[in-house]
């Protein structure tokens, strides 16, 4: 009796990793376009790795009877354990914080004189900041900005005050709707752009031709304008 089942879930077992086989082609796209908003030192094998192992998990609890559709089921939890990966790499700490707004004063700046985005070296001279600080603080603020756009703004809040837990969601999502009818078209577009169709700032810049150092500092400004919007609710 034991030799039929365990032959039994053995080939189940390799159903369901044929299964996920099929849609590792899928997976690397999603890899490799999330891949594209991140900085050079996130490795992409990485994350297609962590989304490998996901999409097996998954194709192993996978109940065609429930879902038709396997990466209908699978793309969005496939794309969170990406995402999880990351704010594992998150380096967020308050000195960081702190040092991520001073970035953005001599960015901004930078950018207003220059229309280009100024180096690491760059700006570590300015603030009489180590370069490798400097790096870290970054890589931390890209991860920061893939989050969506709800957690983006738990981020932003102050670190005894989370505004996203004392808003209702609903609530708080016809706020962030109301506030962003107010933008201009190109400042609409950007945030649809990057935060909810997920395009890279290279394909925004070449949408809307902007730069992409201007398309960060408009964000930027966007989401600190919300968060305080939020605040005041």
């Amino acid at each position: 009796m034991q030799r039929p089942f365990n032959a039994y879930i053995n080939n189940l077992k390799h159903e369901q990793d044929e299964l996920a086989l099929q849609y590792i082609p899928a997976l690397r796209a999603m890899a490799f376009r999330l891949k594209e908003r991140l900085p050079a030192s996130v490795d992409v094998n990485d994350l297609i790795s962590i989304a490998t192992e996901e999409l097996i998990k998954l194709a192993r609890k996978y109940d065609k009877e429930q879902n038709t559709n396997f990466w209908g089921y699978a793309k969005k939890r496939v794309n969170g354990a990406m995402l999880d990966y990351l704010r594992s790499l998150d380096t967020m700490s308050r000195q960081n914080r702190k040092i991520i707004k001073d970035i953005q004063i001599v960015v901004d700046e930078y950018i207003n004189e220059f229309d280009e985005e100024p180096s690491d070296e760059f700006i570590a001279q300015k603030l009489e900041i180590e370069v490798e600080k400097i790096k870290e603080a970054r890589l931390s603020y890209h991860i920061d900005t893939l989050m969506p756009l709800d957690d983006r703004l738990s981020d932003y809040s102050n670190e005894d005050e989370n505004v996203i837990e004392k808003l209702d969601k609903q609530i708080m999502l016809e706020k962030i709707t109301s506030y962003l009818e107010k933008l201009d078209k190109r400042e609409q577009m950007i945030i649809q752009l990057y935060f909810f169709e997920e395009l890279s700032l290279k394909e925004i810049s070449e949408i809307l031709n902007i730069s992409q150092s201007r398309i960060c500092q408009i964000q930027s400004r966007i989401l600190n304008a919300l968060k305080k919007e939020l605040s005041n609710g």
